[in-house]
């Protein structure tokens, strides 16, 4: 809600979206979080479920619609945006994240989020007429599919699919696996990362995306792969082959050999989208923890559970760790709204890697406070552990950024030692300026014989 901005940014933030931030606040509260047991039962059994769209899902986004909900994440700069900056959406997402179905229901899910401001940043405006606005609309969804089984794929620069030219065509061959959102049967368009040019000298120019409708000849999709068990469907994570698959090469986005140009102005943006929602399912787990906490049923050793001093003090941790996370959140926001993602990467960065591990810790304090119960299916908690789980594999897993990072700050190594040199050298001499020595304990200290 409004009222609870952090005072270091409030002063950022319009009228405007501090009342939507309330109606957003107030619509997860009322309408998501109470659906989310109904999209999950409509869903149903069996392979069905990779067919199904639960109503409970097209009447939230109805409701969203009129209330002026949708596409809250693209942020100013772009015509199609509703007018909110990247802190203002931060603040938005935060309660987004604390309900399975309130991304898609205001069409600020992931992967179409990404997919939606990488089209509107560099798509034609053929691929915006044909593609971008049925996703601004809600009427289809997409996958971004880049990482692969055969290769690391932590590094980039080994995404191997192929990409050939053959006139006026791509041709594309190659297997694809961890394509979120393949599964969904309104999914109708893949974003393709592929190698295009093998031969460039410059290994960040070799590679291209594409765009390739979902029902072209020569796609199979060989399975859904499976989260910690949870098959996540109809979303799905897909594991799919490219065999002869022929697409118009006018269906390159921005062009030949720009895809790591491409994936950076798509993946910066939603790493923090990732970072935003994660701090407030770790803001619904602790509310969980407290809830049971309070359960006058549970009294271990004959006191309530908030009568213990260690359920205390992990209720303190939590709530220090989310606050200090959600500042690092934010403050990527900022500086992505003042210079643009590609100046914050470094920020952006650090709330990856920072606020997935403050969720999990989070989560993890209210399993084990629910006991069995926890690691079941009578709480959202289990679930939601392992979807947090993945950010830290998805987008990059954290080992590289923490290598990015560790590398970019060890640049300061030289200037950081000739700095404490010159104060050491000024210390000694003002030592010798005052007549003084510096006291060593125990110096005067004689040996017994």
């Amino acid at each position: 809600m409004s009222s609870q901005i952090p005072d270091i940014v409030k002063h950022r933030v319009s009228d405007k979206a501090k009342q939507t931030l309330d109606m957003v606040a107030k619509f997860v509260e009322e309408e998501c979080i109470p659906s989310d047991d109904v999209y999950v039962a409509q869903i149903g059994q069996g392979d069905s479920r990779w067919e199904s769209h639960p109503t409970v899902m097209e009447d939230l986004k109805a409701k969203a619609k009129k209330l002026g909900l949708w596409n809250l994440f693209l942020s100013k700069g772009y015509k199609e945006s509703p007018g909110y900056t990247n802190l203002e959406y931060g603040l938005m997402a935060e309660w987004l994240g604390k309900s399975r179905t309130a991304p898609e229901a205001t069409n600020c899910a992931a992967p179409d989020t990404g997919n939606i401001e990488l089209l509107a940043k560099y798509g034609s405006e053929e691929q915006k007429a044909k593609w971008l606005k049925p996703l601004l609309d809600g009427e289809i969804r997409s996958a971004f599919l880049m990482t692969e089984p055969a290769v690391a794929s932590s590094d980039a620069t080994n995404i191997n699919l192929s990409i050939q030219w053959d006139g006026h065509d791509c041709v594309l061959n190659g297997t694809k696996w961890w394509s979120s959102g393949a599964g969904d049967p309104r999914c109708k368009i893949y974003l393709v990362m592929g190698l295009s040019d093998p031969d460039s000298k410059d290994r960040y120019d070799q590679h291209s995306v594409i765009i390739v409708p979902a029902n072209t000849e020569g796609i199979t999709v060989h399975r859904m792969l499976s989260v910690y068990g949870y098959d996540d469907a109809p979303h799905g994570h897909g594991h799919i082959s490219f065999n002869n698959v022929r697409v118009p090469a006018r269906n390159l986005i921005l062009g030949r050999g720009y895809g790591f140009k491409v994936i950076q102005g798509r993946l910066g943006p939603g790493r923090i989208h990732h970072a935003m929602r994660t701090i407030g399912a770790a803001e619904y787990a602790l509310e969980w923890m407290l809830m049971r906490i309070n359960d006058p049923k549970k009294t271990p050793f004959g006191k309530l559970l908030n009568e213990h001093g260690v359920i205390l003090a992990r209720v303190a941790k939590s709530r220090l760790e989310i606050d200090a996370a959600r500042l690092t959140v934010l403050n990527a926001a900022v500086k992505m709204d003042d210079l643009g993602p590609k100046a914050a990467m470094k920020e952006i960065a650090e709330a990856k890697v920072l606020v997935p591990q403050t969720a999990l810790k989070v989560i993890d304090r209210a399993i084990q406070a629910f006991g069995g119960a926890g690691v079941s299916q009578d709480t959202p908690l289990a679930n939601m552990w392992a979807q947090i789980r993945t950010l830290q594999v998805a987008d990059g897993p954290d080992e590289v950024h923490l290598q990015q990072l560790g590398r970019n700050e060890n640049k300061r190594g030289q200037e950081v030692t000739e700095k404490i040199y010159r104060q050491n050298e000024r210390a000694a001499q003002l030592l010798n300026q005052y007549g003084v020595k510096k006291y060593q304990p125990g110096s005067n200290i004689k040996p017994k014989i």
